[in-house]
């Protein structure tokens, strides 16, 4: 079988299919991309031993039809620096060499035939209990980047080692968390018009990220096998994590009184220099809180170092002094974009609850942080 293909366009397919490649298979043809033509599409689809991404693409010149293995990794690199030039991908179906040429180099590959390719699960089937809706890729983008900081990584706790879904009928809510950090990211904008929940893993997250970051709308199937998201280009099944995600409204406090505003900015800058002073073994920060100043302390004993510094807020309690993880609270400022960011708390002991100044484009986003022991 032999075609024509744009080559930016066949690099930025075959890379974000290739991403679902675990970096160890058991089965060596799993390192390899199934690339079928029929008529003038080009299908090139991967896999690992529960999930698969298949992508379509129209291609130019198209003779003969068949599929076709061929290494990914050596694919992707041949692809990723070349000029954006139309390329010729030519298959031998005798001896399954594999020709690609454009007006300043060719090159050579060998095929696998396509009948070692393992027979991948489908998981878009309608049956009892099935929830399908429709909602943007960006918005699912979008959802999974406000979230995914706050997964766990602990193995022990595999429920929480993904990302929440929600799914209610006019909105679907987004939650992560590893017990010491939560998130919420409510988006108002999907109504699905069902009612149900799953967790998927981050490794999902991620293809689905790569793979969908310039589609539009894509249609969501989930069934007691796993969970389908199909676009107009690709179709990607995934299995889902088994288990019941922790009630995260139980945490959530219902009454955090005192209120603190403050530059997001000057917050975040002050709190990467101080928390260049923190001990490594816990990373802790004490924060000083008065009615208009907010004053940052860290202190390494092991290296006799500290550092101190002052940033301007307003604050509606009294004063308060609390202790939070430098590099947790990074991370969280660093997602939200307003330019000051309100804290909420109630006391030492309970978790300070951070907020965008201004929620954007009818969607919600909650932060939750533990605080740590402050010992003077």
């Amino acid at each position: 079988m032999k075609f024509n293909v744009p080559s930016k366009q066949f690099y930025n397919v075959v890379s974000a299919v290739s991403k679902i490649i675990s970096s160890k298979n058991a089965v060596a043809i799993l390192n390899s991309l199934l690339i079928t033509l029929k008529d003038d599409t080009l299908t090139i689809k991967a896999a690992d031993m529960e999930n698969s991404l298949e992508a379509r693409m129209k291609v130019s010149e198209a003779e003969g039809e068949g599929s076709y293995c061929i290494e990914a990794r050596r694919l992707v690199d041949m692809l990723k620096d070349m000029p954006d030039f139309g390329i010729t991908v030519d298959i031998n179906e005798e001896n399954l060499s594999v020709d690609i040429s454009y007006p300043n180099g060719k090159y050579n590959l060998v095929a696998t035939s396509a009948a070692e390719y393992p027979q991948s699960k489908e998981y878009g089937e309608i049956e009892e209990g099935t929830l399908t809706f429709d909602l943007p890729a960006e918005n699912a983008i979008r959802a999974i980047d406000s979230t995914s900081y706050a997964v766990s990584t602990d193995t022990l706790r595999p429920m929480m080692t993904g990302i929440f879904w929600d799914i209610k009928e006019n909105c679907i809510i987004f939650v992560a968390t590893d017990t010491r950090k939560l998130v919420k990211f409510t988006d108002r904008n999907i109504r699905p018009g069902v009612t149900g929940s799953f967790i998927m893993p981050m490794k999902t997250a991620q293809v689905l990220k790569a793979a969908f970051a310039k589609e539009g709308d894509m249609k969501v199937i989930v069934n007691s096998k796993g969970v389908t998201f199909k676009s107009d280009a690709f179709t990607f099944n995934s299995v889902l994590i088994k288990g019941n995600f922790p009630p995260y409204e139980r945490v959530i406090p219902s009454n955090n009184p005192y209120t603190m505003t403050i530059d997001r900015m000057a917050f975040l800058n002050a709190t990467r220099r101080v928390g260049g002073f923190v001990a490594a073994s816990h990373g802790l920060i004490k924060f000083s809180i008065t009615t208009e100043l907010l004053t940052l302390r860290a202190i390494d004993s092991n290296y006799c170092i500290s550092a101190r510094e002052t940033v301007p807020c307003t604050f509606s309690g009294s004063d308060l002094t609390i202790g939070f993880s430098a590099p947790y609270l990074v991370e969280m400022l660093n997602i939200i974009t307003t330019d000051d960011v309100i804290v909420k708390l109630s006391d030492p002991s309970r978790p300070g609850m951070f907020l965008p100044s201004e929620d954007k484009d009818n969607t919600e986003l909650l932060m939750l942080l533990m605080p740590m022991t402050v010992t003077e």
